[in-house]
Order: C-alpha cells, then sequence, then structure tokens
C-alpha cells in the first residue's frame, strides 16, 4: 500500500506541473464539510486532445490529511480533420476510513468516441461521448454515456462548465438502504458556475447531482463553495 501512495504522489506531483488550473472546493453538503482540491488540464494538439483531474479530499470523517485521491485521465485521438475522435480513458483512485482502513475504488477502462461541437469563438463548446466501460472486478462488459459542456458568458466574466455522466454499474450495498437493495445504474453530473475576478483567479460554485453514487441509494446534492486558480 506504501509504494501505491508513493507512485499516486509522483503521478500528482508530475502532472501537476502541466496544471492548467487548481480549484479548492469546500463542500456543504450534509454530514461532508470537507476540503477537495482539484488539479485540472485539457490541452489539444494536432493528434487529438488529453484531459486529466486529480481530486483529493482532505479530513472526511475522523481522518488527518487526504482521506481520498482519485484521478481520471483521457485521451481523444483523430489523424484527420472531423469533430469525431477515438476516446480512451483510465478511472481510478483509493482512500481511506475513518478506522484507519485503506479502500481501492474500482478502477475502470473505458473505450469509445466523442464528438465536439463548438461556436466560431469558442465561446460555447459541447462534447458528447459514448464508451464501453470496464470496471474491474464488478462489471466486464458494460457502458458510459458522458457529455461535458462550457459557456463563456458576458465577455468571459461568468463561466458555466461541467459534466454529466450515465453508466452501468451494479451496487448492492448502501449506507441508508436495506442490505440485499440492489441497483443497475449511476448517473452523476457536476455543474460549476464561475465568476471570473482576473484572468486567473475566479470564485464559483458547483453542485454534484448524484443518483445511486458513493454508497448512497437515490438522488442527493451537494453544493460547495470554491475558488480557482488559472494558469
Amino acid at each position: 500500500m506504501k509504494k501505491l501512495i508513493f507512485l499516486f504522489a509522483f503521478l500528482i506531483a508530475a502532472w501537476a506541473l502541466e496544471a492548467q488550473n487548481v480549484q479548492l472546493h469546500y463542500d456543504l453538503g450534509k454530514d461532508r464539510k470537507y476540503v477537495t482540491s482539484t488539479v485540472e488540464m485539457f490541452k489539444p494538439d494536432k493528434w487529438g486532445s488529453t484531459f486529466f483531474f486529480i481530486d483529493m479530499d482532505y479530513g472526511v470523517g475522523d481522518v488527518k490529511g487526504v482521506s481520498l485521491g482519485y484521478f481520471e485521465i483521457a485521451r481523444g485521438l483523430k489523424f484527420w480533420k472531423s469533430p469525431f475522435e477515438v476516446h480512451v480513458e483510465y478511472n481510478g483512485g483509493f482512500g481511506q476510513s475513518k478506522s484507519g482502513t485503506s479502500y481501492q475504488i474500482n478502477d475502470a477502462w473505458l473505450f469509445g468516441g466523442n464528438y465536439t461541437w463548438n461556436t466560431a469563438d469558442y465561446s460555447k463548446i459541447f462534447t458528447l461521448q459514448a464508451m464501453y466501460k470496464n470496471i474491474r472486478g464488478k462489471n466486464d462488459m458494460s457502458f458510459q454515456l458522458t457529455g461535458v459542456w462550457t459557456v463563456q458568458m458576458f465577455k468571459n466574466k461568468l463561466t458555466f462548465t461541467g459534466f454529466a455522466d450515465f453508466w452501468r454499474e451494479d451496487n448492492n450495498f448502501f449506507l441508508n438502504a436495506p442490505i440485499g437493495t440492489e441497483t443497475n445504474f449511476v448517473f452523476l453530473s457536476e455543474p460549476q458556475l464561475w465568476l471570473n475576478i482576473t484572468k486567473n483567479f475566479s470564485l464559483g460554485s458547483e453542485v454534484e447531482v448524484a443518483s445511486n453514487f458513493a454508497l448512497h441509494k437515490g438522488v442527493k446534492a451537494c453544493p460547495t463553495l470554491a475558488a480557482k486558480w488559472n494558469f
């Protein structure tokens, strides 16, 4: 476990050097009240695009320091002039509970395609992804649909961005439901609204809207207060 933590920390340090923005969120959700940092990058190139983000939660329960680390990295590939890309993605992470025991977040491999639409000035961008999904230890044959958007308003003074995921995942354990309760689908969306104080500094909020996600059966909404630094 120590080797895994060291490797994860090394990857965070290496990727953070290429970060586009760093965010700090204070979660206002019921029984949450903790801080999350996000390191995020999106970089297009002549062969497609690369995207990653790293989320780290701090001080959940009685845990001192980092209580959860989660990251996603995706590569869009294309060798042609088209809004379509081949999409390859990996998700994974780990955490520690308040009892001091560690756990692994089921890592997943995704493969499919995405279509991106944007206005001429890139003030409005929307990407739709359809992917095959393999969740290790749970679902060998699954799927995920994802929408990602960015809308710049009032001469870039206000930014509305976020994503919405819908995927197949079989779950049979929830903290708020009787033992044996089963679900087969998960929905997760995190819309963000940012007031851009300067070119680099923004204040805003995110609302995590989820269904059958993170051991909670049914719909749950968790808002945050946030600050962001754009490099």
